[in-house]
């Protein structure tokens, strides 16, 4: 790509704005950058992804737009055809779906578009929203020059469910230089501690964990868990908890959390590839996450018989993690394979040169930037 007439200028477009999404922008921004091209970032205010990004030295442009689609999407659609004939990227990449719904509706084609759903939609709906979203996917993948999935798993199942698009599996990376086992720790704990980072929400699935907790608690008194993050089930939540539960709040930098967790769980009812897990397991910690989406795939073969757990099985999953918590050789074992794993498999620096080399599959030689209109 440094060979273009043109440095190639890349429009990343998002919504949401925090938690893993955020992340997986910020660590692609950031690498893009060191490469030379040219990022501009359209996404709503709030959240922590706009301060992310300056910080980096990225442009970033002011999109207003809901996390769900509603009567607003008209309006959304066009603030953002105004962003492009301002910014005439050579490409856009759009992150999640109410992203990628209004971005494909604002270029419909005309500019190399790269969709990438953080997990399907459709999958998080219900009833007649579910089979709205699911016909609106089969719709738009015209418009994608590649559908974009962290994992094999993603892209299977919007295959099973008759998207027909340029697929292109790239796993999450992570950055295994801040998250490693060496550093700062997160407090103390009296007992065992088991960590979920996530943001609080139907999908995390910490209820089901609440749900299990009781039985831990059971079978070793002394274990605490620690939920980090925050999000739209947070006061839910609080009220279910027992008093071996701690709410730490959103953490700027998760690392010190998984380092001082014995046991780390993401207990999701729905993912693509979570990036928690593969934080923990950078952090050479055993993570216990839910048969979804790409969990499987994210897992060293060592992890799959005492890691994996059924979703929505509050039994499974205490089985799971007290088996853990009362064997601390096994888990160093799994922590060593874990780290290793993830330097070999999902180091931040393979995903981020891989999305660049998929630009450069769409790009070819860039002569001129290309003009959305109306």
């Amino acid at each position: 790509m440094s060979n273009s007439p043109r440095l190639p200028h890349v429009l990343h477009v998002a919504q949401p704005v925090e938690a893993g999404v955020a992340r997986v922008v910020t660590d692609l921004v950031a690498a893009q950058l060191a490469a030379g091209l040219r990022v501009t970032v359209a996404c709503p205010p709030g959240g922590t992804l706009s301060d992310a990004l300056r910080a980096r030295g990225c442009t970033v442009l002011r999109w207003d737009a809901t996390r769900s689609p509603g009567h607003r999407l008209p309006g959304e659609v066009w603030r953002l055809a105004r962003i492009l004939r301002t910014v005439r990227p050579h490409l856009v990449h759009a992150h999640s779906a109410k992203a990628g719904l209004a971005a494909r509706l604002a270029v419909r084609g005309r500019v190399p578009t790269v969709f990438q759903p953080h997990a399907w939609s459709f999958e998080a709906a219900d009833g007649v929203l579910a089979r709205l979203a699911l016909g609106w996917e089969r719709w738009a993948a015209r418009w994608a020059a590649r559908v974009l999935c962290v994992s094999e798993a993603e892209r299977r199942t919007g295959q099973r469910r008759g998207i027909a698009a340029a697929w292109e599996v790239i796993p999450n990376g992570v950055d295994t230089l801040g998250f490693r086992p060496e550093g700062d720790r997160a407090g103390s704990a009296a007992g065992p501690l088991v960590v979920c980072v996530g943001r609080l929400c139907r999908q995390k699935g910490q209820d089901v964990l609440l749900r299990a907790w009781p039985e831990v608690v059971r079978r070793l008194p002394g274990a605490r868990l620690a939920l980090v993050g925050d999000g739209p089930d947070a006061d839910r939540l609080r009220a279910a908890a027992p008093g071996s539960v701690t709410f730490a709040g959103a953490a700027a930098d998760a690392a010190p959390w998984y380092r001082a967790a014995d046991v780390v769980v993401l207990p999701s009812r729905w993912e693509g590839m979570a990036l928690a897990p593969l934080e923990a397991m950078a952090c050479a910690r055993p993570a216990v996450v839910t048969d979804v989406g790409g969990a499987r795939e994210s897992l060293p073969p060592d992890f799959v018989p005492h890691c994996l757990v059924p979703p929505e099985d509050p039994g499974a999953l205490a089985r799971a993690l007290t088996a853990l918590l009362r064997d601390e050789p096994l888990r160093a074992a799994l922590g060593g394979a874990g780290r290793r794993h993830v330097l070999a498999s999902h180091d931040l620096r393979h995903a981020t040169d891989a999305v660049i080399d998929v630009y450069r599959a769409l790009l070819g030689v860039v002569v001129a930037p290309v003009v959305v209109s109306n």
